[in-house]
Formats: structure tokens, C-alpha cells, sequence
């Protein structure tokens, strides 16, 4: 029986499904791994609670629930209730599950479910298939143009070889400057185009270089600051592509502001991150926040994708690489906007021992 008991906790501790078991007077006698982390707390300073300290801030009707099932010893579902953990709200849906002994209520299962991480989750999912799909487009195209441009060139050297006037030799000298010019647009454009030399790399040392780099450019209106979260581990990657990334976003953000304002670089270690339809035990989340105007809305859905810019001399293309190699990381880039709050949030798989990097 010990052995079956001792497999049961096993699965229960591997779900990723909250799990919690309450008394016949509604104390929380058991929490599982998610529950943990949905609640944002351990299972040694939550077990005793009673639920109306659990769920004392969150929607009246997780208690409302409970007393229900309890009452009427029957299973009740709920959806799209709000919780209210550590400062912060979770959408969930609620699942309560009375456990009978002698006809009585002897216990109640309760499982909680993040929506919210779902719908995220699925945005996810869509970002990066649209993002694929335009990337394709554009590479199609870079390629398409290079090789006529190629030839364009090529015959501007010969014919500058024939010529004897200087003057014409200024034009030809224009059209060779404008191919080369277009040839490193092009491949800009067709994005990175070496693997990532992926090495151990302190990610405060990379956002460090970053706010060098960005203060070195001489914007005295420009206040930059950090708040890095200590306890996170080294992550695997390359760390130029890591500083390139990053630079482009913090770039955009002194853009943004004209050079006056002030951009925070904050990372946090985020548990149980699932990225590209993989699931992490560990992320960080390095996030590159301005008090700029913000993104228009109309804007939101298409700023990675290539050339698509609101300024009238950018090119359109630094978000989109920048996407692109977090994504040759496993990583995925995020953005919120409005007016004095614009957040480009970085997640990056922490690959534990054991763990496939899928590289």
C-alpha cells in the first residue's frame, strides 16, 4: 500500500495541473508541485490554511464553490475566476470534487487551471507561425534580388574598367556604392546566418555590455537602470547573437524616446515556462522597459516583422532579427505597450541537466 501511495504522490507532483485536497472543514491539507507554483508559495507555509485565508482576496465565488461542494456533495466547475496571489491576478477555472466516506464529505479535490497561461501559450503559437511565414516570404524575395543585383554590379566594374571620363566614372562608382549598400540591406533581411556557438553565459554580464554600448552613443537626456534578479543561473548561448538581440530592442526603446527618458533592464526567473510547445522547469525573463509615447495599436501585431517600421528612416528590420535569434535559441520575444509603459520581454530556456535543448 506504501509503495501504491508512494507512486500516487509521484504523478500527482508531475501534473501540470494545481492540485488541491482540503479537510471536511476546508483546511488545506495537501498542494502539489503546480499548486505551488500557481500560488506562488510552498506547500509548508499554505497546508493548514483555511480556504477563507486562501482565497481571502481572490473571486468570492472560489469559496463560494467550495462551500457549495461541501453542502451538496456534488462536483461543481467553475471557469474564468479570478485569483489573487503575491500581488499579482491569475485567470483560472475551478474544479471541486467531494470524496465521500460513510455517505459524509470527508474531503474535497480541487483542481485550478491557469487560463491565461493558455491563451498565452496560443499567442505564442500564432506569433511565431506568422513570423515564419513572413520570414520565408522575405527570404524568398532577398534571394530573387540578389542575383540580379549581383550581375548589376558585376557590369558596372567592367564598364568602369572601358570608361577614361572621370565624371562617367563617378556614376558608375555610384551604381557599384548602391549595390553594395543594397546587398547588405538584403542580407540583413534574410536574417542571421550562422548556428549560435552556444557556451555557459551570465545573462547580466550580456545586459551590462548592452547599457554600455547604449550609453557610449552619448545621449545625456538618457537615464538607464536595472533591477536583475541575483539567483539566476548561467543559460547556454551565444552570447554576440545574446548582445545583438538585446542591443536592437534597447536601440528601439532610445528611438522611441528621442533620446530623453529612462529604460529599465529588469530580469526574473520564471518556473514551469512552456516556449515553442516545449515546457521548461526554468526561464528567465529579461525584460527592456521605456516611459516612451508607446506603440500605436494598429502597429502591435506587425512590429517583427521585417520592414515594418514607424519611423520614416528605419528599416524595419531590427525586431525581426532580433526575434529571430532569440528564436535560434528556443526563446520567444514579447511586447506591451502604452502610453509611458512599452515592455519587450526576452524568454530564454534555463536547460537543466537532463534536459534536451532541442539544438
Amino acid at each position: 500500500m506504501t509503495r501504491k501511495k508512494t507512486m500516487y504522490k509521484r504523478i500527482l507532483e508531475n501534473l501540470n495541473t494545481a492540485i488541491l485536497l482540503f479537510d471536511r472543514n476546508l483546511s488545506l491539507t495537501y498542494l502539489n508541485s503546480a499548486g505551488e507554483i500557481l500560488l506562488a508559495d510552498s506547500s509548508r507555509h499554505l497546508v493548514g490554511l483555511c480556504a477563507t485565508e486562501l482565497f481571502k482576496s481572490s473571486d468570492p465565488a472560489l469559496l463560494i464553490n467550495l462551500q457549495q461542494c461541501q453542502t451538496m456533495a456534488e462536483p461543481l466547475l467553475d471557469r474564468e475566476l479570478i485569483l489573487e496571489r503575491m500581488n499579482h491576478s491569475l485567470t483560472i477555472n475551478f474544479s471541486a470534487t467531494p470524496l465521500l466516506q460513510d455517505e459524509q464529505v470527508h474531503e474535497i479535490l480541487v483542481e485550478l487551471q491557469q487560463v491565461d497561461n493558455h491563451l498565452r501559450i496560443s499567442k505564442e503559437e500564432r506569433l511565431l507561425s506568422q513570423q515564419n511565414t513572413a520570414r520565408l516570404l522575405v527570404r524568398g524575395l532577398a534571394h530573387e534580388i540578389k542575383n540580379p543585383l549581383g550581375g548589376l554590379r558585376g557590369a558596372a566594374q567592367l564598364l568602369d574598367l572601358e570608361l577614361d571620363n572621370p565624371e562617367l566614372k563617378d556614376y558608375t562608382r555610384i551604381i557599384i556604392a548602391e549595390s553594395d549598400r543594397l546587398q547588405g540591406l538584403m542580407d540583413k533581411m534574410l536574417g542571421p546566418n550562422k548556428l549560435p556557438n552556444k557556451k555557459a553565459i551570465n545573462i547580466h554580464e550580456v545586459l551590462e555590455r548592452v547599457r554600455q554600448l547604449v550609453q557610449a552613443e552619448g545621449n545625456a537626456g538618457l537615464t538607464i537602470k536595472s533591477d536583475y534578479d541575483p539567483s539566476i543561473p548561467e543559460l547556454l548561448a551565444d552570447k554576440d547573437q545574446m548582445i545583438q538581440a538585446i542591443l536592437n530592442i534597447a536601440k528601439n526603446a532610445v528611438q522611441a524616446l528621442n533620446g530623453i527618458g529612462n529604460i529599465l533592464l529588469k530580469t526574473r526567473i520564471h518556473r514551469q515556462v512552456t516556449l515553442g510547445r516545449k515546457r521548461y522547469k526554468l526561464a528567465v525573463k529579461c525584460d527592456i522597459i521605456d516611459d516612451g509615447p508607446g506603440i500605436h495599436a494598429d502597429m502591435m501585431n506587425q512590429i517583427f516583422y521585417p520592414m515594418i517600421t514607424g519611423r520614416a528612416d528605419g528599416t524595419g528590420l531590427g525586431l525581426s532579427i532580433a526575434q529571430a535569434l532569440i528564436n535560434q535559441h528556443n526563446g520567444l520575444i514579447e511586447c506591451s505597450s502604452e502610453p509611458g509603459n512599452t515592455v519587450f520581454s526576452i524568454f530564454l530556456p534555463i536547460i537543466t541537466p537532463g534536459e534536451n535543448s532541442n539544438d
